[in-house]
């Protein structure tokens, strides 16, 4: 019997390094295509829920991460004008996760471990600088056309899944919509060493306010004390070398909270925000998982989680397949299960909290604040609300469906 070619992953970002680690430990051929020279230093992602690191803890890596990352068990949604806090205590779910708090890493200190990882598995190899152009489905095999220094090269696949990012190539070429929808506003990301926990602040809140809102996050960084992350709507109007004129970006902390000194600030960074899945996650023997499949705003820290989720899920079903334990059906399964995720908590999540925080109505705000805070403040509501907030209950929906 003929060998079967190799399982092709395009992109070595967190959700296609975690198909290759969960698709390597079943002993499944896997060839990691990524486009760039190196791993990629992204500064926005780092929040990890509960159900993700119970994922990962099987690979190694939750471990891993512990070692440098910041438990966050309370986190907090309040006004910015010092008024209503809702606290949400993550230890009402110990009896439902290993990990009941969110842990902090910035995505370009979990990308090197789950790369660390993925180098001991002899079934893996990972190959750097080489861009995915194309690819021809054939039978039970793909031809996957890349490039490596501008010289043309390809790889036999018996799967191809595309996990490079919002800008896939790989969705790109099936071709599929990216159905939804961009945000008018950029959002701006300040970080500082600045310590806002002395003014009350969670080390994960998110702040409602009429005119601007905001969201705070304390990341590791390179060790204590670490820094915060602030994030900031801008002005849809105004170009990128004014949004990170550092003048501007003053600014924009001491309307936040002033203080007498400059604020030192360690880096900024500005992006656009989607909301956007793709139509179909799977053509053939090609699939989707990722941002490559869905996008959404980071009020609630779903995307990178999202991902991995998608990863794990598919690796699972697709291990099956590769065995012959079940027909390629099951991968339809796994677009239903992470499709409606995706849609139905992950996007409707998002958005719903984006609104919220941005309500211009103050009356409209400060009623649902006074909602929030007498969740926070009963056990079984604020049960309920985390197991929603966690993704605990939507990967419980999700995994239910057949």
């Amino acid at each position: 019997m003929q060998e079967r070619p190799p399982v092709v992953i395009a992109g070595a970002g967190p959700t296609g390094l975690m198909c290759a680690l969960a698709l390597g430990a079943q002993d499944i051929p896997v060839v990691v295509c990524e486009a760039e020279p190196s791993l990629t230093h992204d500064l926005r992602a780092g929040s990890y829920h509960p159900p993700t690191q119970d994922m990962m803890a099987k690979y190694g890596i939750t471990q891993r991460m512990h070692e440098h990352g910041l438990q966050i068990r309370r986190w907090q949604i309040r006004m910015r004008n010092g008024g209503q806090v809702a606290e949400f205590d993550l230890g009402l779910l110990s009896d439902v996760t290993a990990y009941p708090y969110r842990l902090h890493l910035e995505q370009h200190r979990l990308t090197p471990i789950q790369l660390d990882i993925l180098r001991r598995q002899a079934s893996v190899q990972v190959h750097f600088g080489h861009r995915v152009t194309g690819f021809e489905q054939k039978g039970e095999r793909l031809k996957v056309r890349v490039e490596s220094d501008g010289i043309p090269g390809t790889f036999e696949a018996s799967w191809l899944i595309g996990a490079d990012g919002g800008r896939s190539t790989v969705r790109k070429l099936l071709p599929i919509e990216f159905e939804g929808f961009t945000w008018p506003e950029q959002f701006l990301v300040v970080s500082t060493p600045y310590d806002f926990s002395r003014h009350g602040y969670a080390l994960n809140a998110y702040v409602a306010d009429p005119v601007e809102w905001a969201a705070l996050f304390k990341m590791p960084d390179a060790g204590p004390p670490g820094v915060w992350r602030v994030v900031f709507p801008c002005d849809p109007g105004m170009p990128d070398d004014a949004l990170l004129d550092p003048r501007h970006v003053e600014a924009k902390m001491q309307a936040f909270h002033a203080q007498g000194s400059t604020y030192e600030v360690r880096h900024k960074v500005i992006y656009r925000v989607h909301q956007r899945v793709a139509s179909e996650w799977r053509v053939g023997r090609v699939l989707l998982a990722g941002d490559a499949a869905h996008l959404n705003n980071p009020l609630g820290a779903f995307g990178l989680n999202s991902g991995i989720h998608d990863a794990v899920n598919l690796a699972g079903k697709l291990g099956r397949v590769w065995r012959g334990e079940s027909g390629e059906e099951l991968l339809d399964l796994y677009v239903r299960q992470r499709r409606a995720a995706c849609v139905e908590q992950v996007q409707a999540m998002s958005i719903r909290n984006k609104r919220m925080l941005e309500e211009r109505d103050p009356e409209v705000q400060r009623a649902r604040m006074e909602e929030l805070v007498a969740t926070a403040n009963d056990r079984e509501q604020a049960r309920a609300f985390l197991l929603e907030s966690s993704m605990i209950s939507g990967l419980q929906k999700s995994e239910a469906i057949r």
